[in-house]
């Protein structure tokens, strides 16, 4: 099968289509898939880098998996003899490493059954970043009707999930982006809009019980004056850990204030939960834009940009 292979950790000309081994199923709970479509994240581009803490998951010298991608949308080819929740043909979507690629195997507990109203594309765009932003505002900060948040990098992946989800969850949402992105932002649903060029939300003297940092360009202190008394602080990027064992550990001497760091624990009940949403139009993915397979390195420019508008797809023939 063809995949997009990187050998070595560097820019993005490190990575190359290169004919691999296939991946097998054995007689367990995994699900073979052939790929339609897979999103980059910035996930992808850290290990690629070799960014330091994603070395010590992936290798000092060089790269264990050489292949990239952590979310799917495709058909099942074969299930193995524990599988039960997926027959052959079945469009399903989820999280799967290595899926820049022709066909992966991943554990049926890490997928879902596609909404039936997404094209393939737009099902890859939803499992990473949409769990990212679910888990954080539902389980972490537990956002109940009326409560006030802010998300910061509100038109990027993670950003233009959350500020959806905070909505069904009945908040009102202040979206934090450049200013081409305003408009657009105040369509999913946010109630209040900020550019960021021209603003700091730090200094309006608002109060929120949420911000949810969605690029880890904020940190814990400078949001203090931001939180309500009992408000908390949530970031998602931990490979960007240059203040957050600090404000873990001074956020325990903030009063009721508090820092948390979360990453996504993919599974398959939330991707149904999310599917649910989806068909229910409650819920959509945007994507910027599509690159066929055989442009990886073009599409790992693009997201290493950080100005992403939503999502970056794979489309895999």
């Amino acid at each position: 099968m063809k995949a997009a292979v990187y050998g070595t950790y560097g820019p993005p000309e490190v990575m190359e289509i290169k004919k691999v081994e296939q991946p097998s199923i054995k007689d367990d709970d995994r699900v073979l898939i052939r790929v339609h479509s897979a999103s980059v994240n910035a996930l992808d581009y850290l290990y690629r880098k070799g960014y330091l803490p994603t070395r010590l998951d992936n290798g000092l010298t060089k790269p264990k998996n050489p292949i990239l991608g952590i979310d799917v949308a495709g058909t099942v080819e074969a299930v193995g003899k524990n599988a039960n929740k997926f027959k052959v043909g079945d469009r399903v979507f989820g999280s799967c490493f290595g899926s820049h690629s022709e066909f992966v195997s991943p554990r049926e507990s890490s997928l879902s059954h596609m909404p039936k109203n997404v094209t393939f594309e737009e099902a890859a765009a939803i499992p990473c970043a949409a769990q990212t932003a679910l888990q954080a505002l539902r389980n972490v900060a537990q956002v109940k009707p009326g409560q006030k948040v802010l998300i910061y990098g509100a038109s990027g992946g993670v950003g233009h999930f959350a500020v959806q989800l905070a909505k069904c969850f009945g908040a009102e949402v202040t979206a934090v982006c450049s200013t081409s992105n305003l408009e657009w932002v105040k369509k999913l649903g946010a109630d209040y809009v900020l550019d960021y060029t021209k603003e700091d939300f730090a200094n309006n003297g608002r109060k929120y019980d949420v911000i949810l940092d969605a690029v880890g360009k904020r940190t814990f202190f400078s949001c203090l004056r931001s939180l309500t008394d009992s408000g908390v602080y949530i970031t998602e990027h931990l490979f960007y850990p240059k203040y957050h064992p600090v404000q873990l550990m001074l956020s325990t001497f903030m009063g009721r204030k508090k820092a948390k760091i979360h990453l996504a624990k993919p599974n398959d009940e939330d991707l149904d939960f999310l599917a649910g949403l989806v068909e229910d139009e409650k819920l959509r993915p945007t994507i910027e834009k599509y690159f066929p397979l055989e442009q990886i390195v073009e599409a790992h420019r693009h997201i290493e940009r950080g100005r992403t508008k939503g999502k970056i797809v794979l489309t895999i023939k």
